[in-house]
């Protein structure tokens, strides 16, 4: 709710004098008095009145005045904006991500996707970042595939996640995504190196392996989303 403001009540600058708010308190209160008005119209002629009288009262009165100057001159409290602290966070993650502080990272896209599920470039970094680290495998996957479901037709996901399907150890999965990506156009280096890595692979190895402490350190850093 917007702040009430007691010279625009009666239009006067801010720095009116006494006698012009009395002036002016004295033309609006004949103007604005009630039995000026019908039966009908007095309800609202005397809503006014009272917001008239209420605003000459405080700023007639010194102490009163300076401490409505000093409320007015308060910066007003932003409103949270979900989608705009997920963005924060991104750009945090990203300056860490760069820096090679991956687990900063890591914590940074994290939290961008707990308050913004719907960014699917928040799950993505968060896939990019996680990929860094064997024991951090299961988040990357859930992040690039939460990716994919928000963006299916977005390369840059598609090629991702033959990455991580690749260091992952399985192999068909990751020869899908990558053809998948030619399909869509991205018929670059990087992905006919891959599916040369690849061949006719087509067995997956287990996506397992995690030590007790590797996964007690993932499930401390990924709350889950």
């Amino acid at each position: 709710m917007s702040r009430k403001n007691y010279y625009s009540v009666l239009s006067v600058a801010r720095d009116a004098t006494t006698k012009q708010l009395k002036d002016r308190f004295r033309a609006l209160a004949r103007e604005k008095h009630p039995d000026r008005f019908s039966a009908a119209e007095k309800p609202a002629a005397e809503e006014a009145f009272q917001a008239i009288a209420e605003a000459f009262n405080i700023l007639s009165d010194p102490v009163r005045r300076r401490q409505h100057d000093e409320e007015l001159d308060r910066p007003e409290p932003q409103r949270y904006d979900p989608l705009q602290a997920a963005k924060v966070f991104i750009s945090r993650g990203l300056k860490a991500y760069r820096e090679r502080s991956f687990l900063e990272a890591a914590s940074n896209f994290n939290r961008a996707v707990e308050i913004n599920p719907h960014s699917a470039q928040a799950w993505h970094q968060l896939a990019l970042t996680a990929i860094e680290e064997e024991h951090w495998l299961p988040k990357s996957r859930e992040a690039i595939e939460r990716a994919m479901a928000l963006e299916p037709e977005q390369v840059a996901h598609i090629k991702l996640a033959g990455r991580i399907y690749e260091k992952s150890g399985m192999a068909a999965k990751a020869r899908e995504h990558y053809l998948r990506a030619r399909t869509l156009g991205a018929d670059d280096s990087a992905v006919q190196q891959a599916l040369g890595r690849l061949g006719g692979a087509g067995s997956e190895s287990s996506p397992g392996g995690d030590t007790p402490a590797k996964k007690q350190g993932f499930s401390r850093l990924f709350r889950k989303t």
